[in-house]
């Protein structure tokens, strides 16, 4: 592509200090979000989904590399700078249920983060805004005085939405906001997202382990594991060609709603999970991998492209 990505991270890492050495939780990443497009983040808990995003959007400090925003590296702003680049880079929080302040209304909530970055002044201009944003999320004008306990997660996380629209952000990071949900409340949060990324163009980084949701509103896929991209692609390339085990071993255990026949074989990781604590070079899923190699360990493994836009960090694939 031509285009300068919204979003770029060059080698990326986030370390966090132990009394056994360094946590490598997010560990050289490189990824690039373009204008209008999600990137889904995938991995089993732990691998440093979340510590990314939140890295990315300076809640918490990089230990080392460069997060790009439309071609300028914002972790090098200073805290003025930083702070009205915050306007254009917002969360969406995971849980509906304690990521919102139980003694402010519906209409208190969302208008918070106006008022906190003065983006309107007045409150006639708060409130008409507030009712915008309400009708465009789904929220009946009716519970604008509703409190947070009076309403059942779907609305409360359509409320999540509607604060992180609030100050017309450019990119949003979804971290697993439908994990708590129930499956059909999922649909209906998912089907807002992608509507309102197709009228407003926003951009989101969408972090979540259940890859049929993933599937379903991702252009992109990145695949995690202790820290470390191990694969990505289009989501249409990564659920048609899964290069690398790990990647392979996650699409295998999406449940298949088949009826009136045996459960097939699903192929199973074995074995228990390398420390993220001062981690040797190789391979870190070497030792639960079915496919692994001697040089697996003792060097580690980059990420290279095997076709046009699809990259896996694997032995088997390794140039040279």
């Amino acid at each position: 592509m031509g285009q300068i990505p919204l979003i770029e991270t060059v080698h990326l890492k986030k370390y966090f200090s132990t009394p056994a050495g360094p946590l490598h939780a997010v560990d050289d990443i490189n990824l690039k979000i373009y204008t209008g497009k999600t990137l889904g983040v995938v991995g089993e808990s732990g691998c440093g989904k979340s510590t990314l995003g939140r890295v990315i959007l300076r809640l918490i400090d990089a230990t080392a590399g460069q997060v790009l925003f439309e071609g300028e590296d914002i972790l090098t702003l200073r805290p003025r700078q930083a702070k009205e680049l915050k306007k254009q880079m917002q969360i969406i929080f995971q849980d509906p249920y304690s990521s919102l302040d139980p003694r402010l209304s519906v209409s208190e909530l969302i208008a918070e983060p106006i008022l906190l970055t003065k983006t309107l002044h007045g409150k006639a201009e708060v409130n008409r805004r507030v009712a915008e944003l309400m009708d465009i999320v789904g929220l009946a004008e009716r519970l604008a005085v509703a409190y947070p306990h009076e309403l059942d997660g779907g609305r409360r996380q359509r409320i999540g939405v509607a604060r992180a629209l609030a100050v017309n952000p450019k990119f949003i990071v979804c971290d697993e906001p439908v994990s708590a949900l129930d499956v059909s409340i999922q649909a209906q949060i998912l089907n807002l997202l992608m509507d309102l990324q197709k009228n407003m163009g926003i951009t989101y980084m969408f972090i979540t382990h259940d890859l049929s949701v993933v599937k379903h509103i991702s252009h992109d896929i990145a695949v995690m594991y202790l820290g470390q991209n191990v694969e990505l692609c289009s989501s249409d390339e990564l659920f048609a060609n899964p290069l690398h085990p790990y990647t392979k071993a996650l699409l295998a255990s999406i449940p298949l709603p088949k009826l009136n026949r045996r459960m097939s074989q699903r192929e199973v990781i074995h074995g228990e999970l390398s420390s993220p604590i001062s981690p040797k070079p190789g391979c870190r899923f070497a030792v639960r991998c079915p496919e692994r190699r001697p040089e697996c360990t003792g060097e580690n493994i980059p990420l290279v492209e095997i076709k046009p836009g699809h990259f896996v960090s694997c032995i088997q694939y390794a140039k040279g």
